[in-house]
């Protein structure tokens, strides 16, 4: 167990877990906005924080609104960092293509998770070391169907 992080913020709306163990802390909105299908928009939290040094919040959708209504995060894992100041924003979309969904002030519509982050140090190289994986990028380890439990 670790202890707790303080995070300063300003605003109206405070970052809230809705339960104990929760990693994400959820975001309200502070302005209704209707999101017709296919369209994303913007949206104020009304919250700016000041996360302590090494430490960085990830913006994240919620499940339930993406798998209720297709409302995702565009940008997700929206990224804030330490010496970040502004008012955190989310950027919304509507992935259904019939049905428009209705934000309201107050509605929940992302969560906040922080967590501590290390610095690279980035050192050039001629040649990087070898790997089981290689070069091998997107699919590379196949697809193994759960029926057949034979690789596509």
């Amino acid at each position: 167990m670790t202890d707790p992080v303080e995070v300063l913020f300003s605003g109206d709306a405070i970052p809230v877990y809705a339960h104990p163990g929760d990693a994400g802390a959820d975001l309200v909105s502070t302005e209704a906005v209707e999101l017709g299908p296919g369209e994303r928009a913007t949206v104020g939290t009304g919250v700016s924080i000041a996360l302590p040094a090494g430490y960085a919040a990830f913006v994240v959708p919620r499940s339930g609104l993406a798998a209720k209504h297709g409302i995702t995060v565009v940008n997700s894992p929206g990224t804030v960092d330490a010496g970040y100041r502004g008012e955190i924003r989310v950027t919304l979309l509507n992935t259904d293509a019939r049905v428009p969904y209705p934000v309201a002030v107050g509605d929940r519509i992302a969560q906040l998770i922080v967590m501590p982050v290390s610095r690279a140090v980035f050192v050039p190289v001629s040649s990087l070391p070898g790997s089981a994986r290689g070069a091998g990028g997107f699919g590379s380890t196949g697809y193994q169907s759960m029926s057949t439990g034979v690789d596509a």
